[in-house]
């Protein structure tokens, strides 16, 4: 009915945005939130009351771009709107049923008993939306897919869905692991990580800050973490933009390639996400270069606000290969999917 955008992660002022939204808006009748991670004490959408707000809270440090900068918005939401609903919806749900291979790092077992190191998952909520979908664009039940799904955003990652349920992803701990993204490293050896502390004394505050946002394609690039301005800048001979395209695009070739491993067959790629929505020269040289699982280039590019208004295209060349399919991203739509599912709307 109504919606508004900020560019920058909420902050102080959230609080009064949130009231003036409130104001030029029907009342509603349940709020929905996106948290990225819940931790290991909540395997579910959920109402949130104190004790899931102190869990909230506990495992912030999980996801410190995410889930910090959500909770005041949360605390903002309960305040102005206490006699409605509010329900948490988690990235983390949708991988809730990894098998345990998928899930468990190679590390002692107190790390995994005593400390909780375990794989989680994120993107859960694009995920959930981008396969349904995916079954409806293929006419096939979700029971009866094997796909990967791609969502390629500000944050990356690939899952591996087979017959309705997550099986494998790039993510892990936390959404800092797997693909290569806008301004986060991705997966690095844990031992240069250990040498950058022992050898150059790095502190762990200055791995984190580096690690988080100025790393990824900014950090390779020097210039910018948005594909679109290293596309131009690749076609005006920017050597650093160059490396940085193809630095990112073999590590979504990686991704994908590693879920497809934990199938038995592809039945379809699917890209979201912004740049997987909106990107088609990255999804061009992911895909022409993945014949070994039967992808293949010369991709149709699908007009974005065709794209927008109808949710879905397919864009491989028929007959040619696995179907590769682009979902427009639909977090907000499955947040309010969720919210209703759990207040039994």
């Amino acid at each position: 009915m109504a919606d508004r955008h900020a560019s920058e992660p909420p902050g102080p002022a959230a609080a009064v945005e949130l009231r003036n939204f409130l104001s030029e808006v029907p009342a509603p009748a349940a709020v929905g939130h996106r948290i990225v991670h819940s931790g290991p004490h909540l395997t579910g959408h959920t109402l949130i009351d104190a004790r899931v707000r102190a869990l909230l809270s506990d495992v912030a440090d999980l996801a410190p771009l995410h889930v910090a900068p959500a909770l005041p918005v949360v605390d903002a939401a309960r305040e102005l709107l206490p006699d409605v609903p509010h329900v948490a919806c988690f990235d983390t749900v949708f991988h809730k049923d990894l098998p345990a291979q998928a899930r468990t790092y190679a590390v002692p077992e107190r790390w995994r008993a005593e400390y909780g190191l375990r794989r989680y998952g994120f993107h859960g909520l694009s995920y959930s939306w981008a396969l349904q979908r995916t079954a409806q664009a293929l006419g096939r039940p979700v029971d009866n897919l094997q796909v990967v799904l791609v969502h390629l955003g500000g944050g990356c990652s690939a899952c591996a869905v087979r017959n309705g349920r997550s099986v494998d992803t790039t993510m892990g701990l936390t959404p800092l692991e797997g693909l290569v993204m806008s301004k986060r490293s991705g997966s690095l050896d844990p031992g240069a990580l250990l040498w950058l502390q022992r050898r150059h004394g790095l502190s762990s505050d200055e791995l984190d800050d580096s690690l988080h946002r100025h790393s990824g394609l900014l950090g390779l690039s020097g210039t910018s973490g948005d594909t679109r301005d290293l596309v131009r800048a690749r076609a005006e001979g920017d050597a650093a933009a160059e490396l940085a395209l193809a630095t990112f695009t073999l590590s979504c070739r990686r991704g994908i390639a590693s879920m497809a491993a934990s199938l038995d067959r592809l039945d379809a790629l699917v890209f979201t996400g912004e740049i997987g929505e909106d990107q088609p020269e990255v999804r061009e040289e992911i895909c022409s270069a993945l014949t070994v699982l039967g992808v293949r280039g010369g991709l149709l590019v699908p007009e974005l606000e065709d794209l927008m208004r109808e949710g879905l295209r397919r864009i491989d060349q028929a007959g040619r290969g696995v179907p590769v399919l682009v979902v427009a991203t639909g977090e907000t739509q499955q947040i309010a999917a969720e919210t209703r599912r759990v207040l039994g709307m």
